[in-house]
C-alpha cells in the first residue's frame, strides 16, 4: 500500500473540520459534497442563491442548502465566511513552516472559538498581513473558559468583559491619561484570585480596550444608557442582559458574559449573536428568528411579547409552552380539557364547594390577554405545568393546560392521550404557532414542523 503524502493527510484533516463546522453552525441546512475538476482551487466562499451557499476547496465542492422557507441571514453568510477564513489560515500555516513560525497563536486555543472571533474581525486571520493582529474575541472567551471551570469561596464564576472598538471609554476619555499609567491587558490579570468577583457580569463588568488593555470596571446599565440614551434595541433580548446589548450599539464594541449558569453569552450591534451552552458554540439569529414567528403570529405585539418572555424564562432555566391558536373554535375543543378553558364560565347551577380550585384561582383571568397582562404575571403564569393557550388577538384560552393530543399520524396509539412536552408541542402546532421552552435554556418554534432552535 502506498504511503499518504503528508500534504494530503494534512488536507484531508482540514476538510473534516470545515465539515464538521458546517454540520454544527448550519443543522437546518443540507450539505452535499460532490468532487470538482479544479484540484489546485484555493479555499473560497460564495453565495448563489438567497438559500445556497458554496464552498469550495481543492478538489471539492460543498453546497449548503437552506430547508423549507429558510433563507440564509447575513449572520449566517458571516458566519460561513469566518469558518473559511479561520480554517484557510490555520491550513495556510500549517504548511508552511516559516508561516507557522510566525503564526503560533493561530493554534491556540478552540477552533470554535476563534470562528466566532472571525465572525466579528477576520482580520488575525489573514496570513498576508505584515502586522499579524491578535483575535482578542477569541482570547477573551478562552479566560472565561478557565473561569467557568473555576470556583471562587465555593461559588460558580460569573464575569463579563465588554470590549470596545477603539482605545478609550468613550464615557470617560482621559481616564488613561488621569491615571498616568498604561493599563493592564485583561488576560496577565486573572491570576489575581479574586479578579473574576470584581465583576459579576450581570450588573458589573470589565471594560476593555480594543487591544483587550483593562480600563474600568463599570455598571453596564449605567454606562450603556449614558452612552445610547435615545436609542431603541429593535432585537428582542433577555431582560437581564438588555443593558449588555445596548452597550454595543455604539463603538463597535462587543460584550462576552460567563452567566451564573455558565453559559458564555456574546453581543454586539445591539442582540445576543452568540451563546455556548451544551458544549458547543450556537449562532442565534435573534431578528430573523423572530421575524419568523412574528409572520406565523400575525399579531407584532403579541409575538414580541410571547417572545420576550420566552427569551426569559430560558435564561432562568424554566420551561413553558406558549401556543397560538389560528381558529380556537376547532382547536379548543381537540387541545383543552373543559376543566382548563378560561373561554368558558361555569354553570350557574353548579353545586357550590367550600373547598377552592386551581381553576376558581386561573379564572381570575377570564377574559383577559396576554399583551394587558404584565410581563412579570405572564412570566409566571407560562411557568406553571402545562401550556398557555391564546388566539391570535391574544385572549387568553388557558393557562398551566396539560394539552389534549388529537388523532395523528405522527403519533402513537392514535386516541387523545397526554405526554410529554415536546409531543404536544408537536400536536398544538397543527392549530398555529407554538414556542416550547426547555429546562435546559432552548426555545424551539413548531409551526406545522419544526422551525428554528434558539
Amino acid at each position: 500500500m502506498a504511503p499518504v503524502s503528508p500534504l494530503l493527510a494534512i488536507g484531508t484533516f482540514y476538510e473534516g473540520v470545515l465539515q464538521s463546522a458546517l454540520r454544527q453552525f448550519f443543522r437546518r441546512a443540507s450539505l452535499e459534497i460532490e468532487p470538482v475538476a479544479a484540484a489546485d482551487r484555493p479555499l473560497t466562499i460564495e453565495q448563489t442563491e438567497p438559500s445556497t451557499l458554496r464552498i469550495f476547496w481543492a478538489g471539492t465542492r460543498y453546497t449548503l442548502r437552506s430547508q423549507g422557507r429558510d433563507t440564509f441571514t447575513s449572520h449566517q453568510l458571516r458566519m460561513a465566511r469566518a469558518i473559511v477564513a479561520v480554517i484557510a489560515a490555520r491550513y495556510g500555516a500549517t504548511v508552511n513552516p516559516e508561516l507557522a513560525a510566525d503564526r503560533g497563536e493561530l493554534f491556540t486555543g478552540s477552533i470554535e472559538d476563534r470562528y466566532v472571533g472571525a465572525f466579528f474581525d477576520e482580520r488575525p486571520y489573514a496570513l498576508d498581513r505584515r502586522e499579524p493582529a491578535v483575535d482578542r474575541i477569541a482570547a477573551i472567551i478562552e479566560m472565561l473558559r478557565g473561569a467557568a471551570l473555576s470556583t471562587y469561596e465555593n461559588r460558580p464564576i460569573s464575569t463579563g468583559v465588554l470590549m470596545l472598538g477603539g482605545d478609550f471609554d468613550p464615557c470617560r476619555p482621559k481616564l488613561p491619561s488621569e491615571r498616568g499609567y498604561a493599563p493592564a491587558y485583561m488576560q496577565s490579570l486573572t491570576s489575581i484570585k479574586s479578579f473574576y468577583r470584581l465583576a459579576d457580569g450581570v450588573r458589573t463588568i470589565f471594560l476593555a480596550d480594543a487591544e483587550g488593555r483593562l480600563l474600568d470596571i463599570i455598571d453596564i446599565d449605567r454606562w450603556s444608557r449614558q452612552l445610547c440614551p435615545d436609542l431603541i434595541i429593535d432585537v428582542p433580548g433577555s431582560a437581564s442582559y438588555r443593558a449588555h446589548a445596548r452597550a454595543t450599539l455604539e463603538q463597535r464594541g462587543v460584550c462576552v458574559v460567563l452567566s451564573p449558569s455558565r453559559e458564555i453569552k456574546v453581543f454586539a450591534e445591539g442582540a445576543e449573536v452568540f451563546s455556548y451552552h451544551g458544549a458547543e458554540w450556537h449562532l442565534l439569529n435573534l431578528k430573523a428568528k423572530f421575524e419568523l414567528w412574528a409572520r406565523s403570529v400575525g399579531n407584532q405585539d403579541l409575538a414580541l411579547r410571547l417572545f420576550q418572555i420566552a427569551l426569559d424564562l430560558a435564561d432562568a432555566r424554566d420551561g413553558a409552552l406558549f401556543v397560538v391558536l389560528r381558529d380556537p373554535a376547532e382547536a379548543v375543543p381537540q387541545l383543552v380539557a373543559p376543566g382548563d378553558r378560561l373561554d368558558v364560565r361555569d354553570h350557574a347551577d353548579a353545586p357550590a364547594s367550600t373547598t377552592p380550585s386551581r381553576r376558581e384561582i386561573l379564572h381570575l383571568l377570564q377574559g383577559r390577554s396576554a399583551t394587558d397582562l404584565d410581563p412579570s404575571v405572564l412570566s409566571t403564569l407560562a411557568s406553571l405545568d402545562g401550556a398557555i393557550v391564546v388566539d391570535r388577538e391574544g385572549h387568553l384560552l388557558a393557562a398551566g393546560a396539560i394539552l389534549r393530543h388529537p388523532p395523528s399520524e405522527e403519533l402513537e396509539q392514535g386516541g387523545i392521550i397526554e405526554g410529554a412536552r415536546t409531543t404536544a408541542a408537536l400536536a398544538a402546532s397543527r392549530f398555529g404557532p407554538v414556542l416550547k421552552i426547555s429546562e435546559d435554556g432552548v426555545i424551539t418554534f413548531y409551526d406545522r414542523e419544526r422551525i428554528w432552535d434558539i
